[in-house]
């Protein structure tokens, strides 16, 4: 099992950090978590464009973790010699959230029908879309998922997915404060992939923005360094790898979010730019 940072940015723009979005390669699958800003240019970068994307997971329909959904489901059809289905499960919600994205993409595909023959006769920009809640499971191929509640509050709902294949397990939050449900989702898993920001920093920098007040909010509905740390320490997962970062971290200053990390959580810390990838 292989987890790729295909993007550790968040709402706020970055030059180096695309949006929230994660690969797992697993079982002979790729399933996309999110599709934040500029996946598809980051699942080129993993050498896993949107053709060999099998399925898509999201955790929760805040803009930052789905503004470029349209850009994998279109890419993956006029990319893709024959194209199939796009699998897509997500919170309640995510089904009229799509059909928002195709009345968007109506011009676009019609453009597209108008122009080659072969798109044609294919069976069309197709996805199936299936909401689920927590206590749900489903099967992408050799791959196990269960979904499970998140706390992001007032974002409502939010899931988080543990997947499982080959007697591996990644656990991927998505936004959320700690809550028992999350504990219980990373119980023991190989990998641990959470969301997080950084108290500190966000508190010194409030007052030097215009929108400090704002800024402020976030603190109430992500989980900090030190809490993710304190998840993984308490779930007994073997990887904590963090992602999201806000805000984003500065060239060189990685081992600074790590040791807040380890100063909660013994085991190894993956804390990396986009690309950044870790096997279990």
């Amino acid at each position: 099992m292989k987890v790729t940072l295909l993007g550790t940015g968040s709402p706020l723009p970055s030059a180096t950090c695309a949006g929230p979005s994660t690969l797992v390669q697993a079982g002979g699958q790729n399933i996309l978590v999110d599709a934040g800003r500029a996946v598809v240019m980051r699942l080129a970068g993993a050498m896993c464009p949107p053709p060999l994307v099998g399925a898509v997971l999201l955790t929760h329909l805040h803009s930052d973790h789905i503004c470029d959904l349209n850009d994998v489901v279109t890419t993956r059809w006029v990319a893709s010699p024959a194209a199939t289905p796009l699998d897509i499960w997500g919170p309640v919600g995510t089904k009229a959230m799509v059909e928002g994205l195709f009345a968007m993409l109506a011009a676009d595909v019609t453009y597209r029908l108008d122009h080659h023959d072969d798109l044609r006769a294919g069976i069309g920009m197709a996805v199936n879309v299936v909401e689920v809640e927590p206590g749900d499971s489903f099967r992408i191929g050799e791959v196990s998922v269960s979904v499970h509640r998140t706390d992001h509050r007032p974002v409502a709902p939010t899931i988080g997915f543990r997947i499982e294949a080959d007697g591996k397990s990644a656990a991927l939050a998505g936004d959320t404060v700690p809550c028992a449900e999350l504990d219980e989702m990373c119980r023991g898993a190989d990998l641990y992939v959470q969301t997080v920001v950084r108290e500190d920093l966000v508190r010194t920098f409030a007052p030097l923005v215009p929108i400090g007040d704002r800024f402020l909010d976030i603190l109430d509905y992500h989980s900090t360094v030190e809490q993710a740390a304190q998840t993984a320490s308490r779930a007994g997962v073997g990887t904590l790898v963090l992602t999201h970062y806000v805000p984003a971290i500065q060239p060189g200053g990685e081992d600074e979010w790590r040791a807040l990390a380890a100063a909660h959580f013994s085991g190894p810390i993956i804390v990396g730019p986009d690309l950044t990838s870790v096997s279990a």
